[in-house]
């Protein structure tokens, strides 16, 4: 019969392998420890290297369409990028909300040729008629604040993955996603995200990258 000394040896090495494996896992996915989440992990990667965004054509409010890529690079600003859909009735208000003041804010402090602010419906249905509508509920300035869907199943797709938006149908034609702000530079790069909790850090975070290409 084995001693209870030597029949503890087996488990307190696989508790120990166990404990050693879930230190790795959690060591990747928070970034090194950095992060507690793997949404904090995607954020600093996203920091650290710089996501291009994918191809994809937008349809505007107006009944105009325009390549992401030209839509980010047109005028040199930099873009304060968030997905909605205009039927939302929960945290895209809380979004929408959010954005009025940032459009107050910029347009308050003159910094309309430095920062801008893209919203993209990731809902199908919401076609220009639905964007104007939204558009004019929330009081959009188009000079600082455009309203886009993209009508193509596969490239709005590709966006919201490049860009680590999350979309689940839910019931009654609803859906279930993240939110954030995500900071665009001039070359159509998404360089930050910033939790939609918090509006003025993401503000500071596009001026002060609009400053630093100055």
């Amino acid at each position: 019969m084995n001693s209870p000394r030597s029949s503890s040896k087996p488990t307190l090495l696989a508790v120990l392998a166990v404990v050693l494996a879930g230190s790795a896992a959690l060591y990747h996915g928070s970034s090194g420890f950095r992060a507690i989440s793997t949404e904090g992990a995607r954020r600093i990667a996203v920091a650290e290297r710089p996501v291009p965004a994918p191809p994809a054509r937008l349809a505007g409010a107006d009944g105009n369409t325009i390549l992401l890529a030209d839509e980010l690079a047109r005028d040199g600003r930099i873009a304060l990028v968030t997905f909605i859909y205009a039927r939302c009735q929960s945290v895209c208000r809380v979004v929408g909300t959010e954005l009025q003041t940032m459009q107050e804010q910029i347009l308050a402090h003159g910094a309309g040729d430095k920062v801008r602010l893209v919203t993209i419906s990731f809902d199908p249905r919401d076609d220009a008629r639905a964007l104007d509508g939204y558009g004019r509920m929330m009081k959009t300035d188009p000079g600082v604040w455009r309203l886009y869907g993209i009508p193509d199943a596969g490239e709005r797709q590709g966006l919201l993955d490049a860009f680590g938006v999350i979309v689940v149908p839910a019931p009654l034609g609803e859906f279930e996603h993240n939110a954030a702000f995500h900071v665009v530079d001039r070359s159509g790069r998404l360089v930050r995200i910033v939790d939609y909790t918090e509006p003025d850090a993401a503000l500071a975070a596009a001026l002060a990258r609009a400053v630093e290409g100055a």
